[in-house]
């Protein structure tokens, strides 16, 4: 039925999903990077995870389930994704503040850009009245700077806003229609795009967990038989 909806929102078909366009859910659209995405969170997730005691019920569901899509997502893997991801960790290597990054099971980096915005960082630096300047710090003007720059092993043609500019990635390569409806049936949780609100929500419960250390014994112990009504077995019809 999910499958359905999305064919109905999108009249025109083709190989690929257009990113940003209707799901068929209310307030959902298409991602543009679905693959990604989910290689990203799974993986922080799983290093998050390993804060907690391996005792922990909490650590067990939450583990198997996030390998088991890990792996999912893994194995579908679109056209040119290798090409891309060598040029995009050449870029991370440049800029490696601008970027989330994370390591998958198959010790694959997973970046993506930090949600921190330009402007703020840039509203932050003439804060601290840094842009306005021909450099940052000093006094002296750009041109008696210049004579110096090489000296100091600046690149050539600095300026105190090439701090600010945002690092564009070259476009993902995407997942064909087909993989991404692939992907949704073995996970069984419909549209990928739900999946991956799911995996954003459990990238966040891990943090709160971690936080509350919920394998720890509970402060006033539960009276006894609060859960015994739970159990399996328990009662009978």
């Amino acid at each position: 039925m999910r499958a359905a909806a999305r064919l109905l929102a999108n009249v025109k078909q083709s190989k690929f999903l257009e990113p940003g366009t209707p799901t068929g859910l209310t307030g959902l659209i298409t991602h543009p990077t679905p693959r990604s995405t989910l290689l990203y969170h799974y993986s922080s997730t799983l290093d998050k995870l390993k804060q907690i005691p391996e005792s922990s019920v909490y650590r067990q569901s939450t583990e198997a389930l996030t390998k088991h899509r890990l792996k999912i997502v893994e194995s579908a893997k679109p056209a040119g994704w290798d090409a891309w991801k060598q040029t995009v960790d050449m870029q991370v290597a440049d800029h490696p503040e601008a970027f989330d990054i994370t390591t998958t099971t198959l010790g694959t980096s997973i970046a993506l850009p930090k949600k921190r915005k330009v402007d703020e960082r840039r509203a932050a630096a003439e804060w601290d009245g840094e842009i306005g300047k021909s450099f940052p710090e000093g006094s002296r003007t750009e041109k008696e700077r210049r004579k110096h720059h090489a000296t100091l092993g600046g690149p050539e043609g600095y300026s105190p806003d090439a701090a600010f500019k945002e690092v564009k990635l070259e476009a993902e390569p995407q997942l064909t229609a087909e993989q991404i409806s692939d992907i949704e049936s073995q996970i069984g949780a419909g549209l990928i795009e739900e999946v991956i609100q799911v995996a954003e929500g459990e990238h966040k419960l891990v943090d709160e967990m971690v936080n509350s250390k919920i394998w720890e014994e509970l402060t006033e112990k539960a009276p006894e038989g609060q859960w015994s009504y739970f159990e399996r077995g328990a009662h009978k019809p």
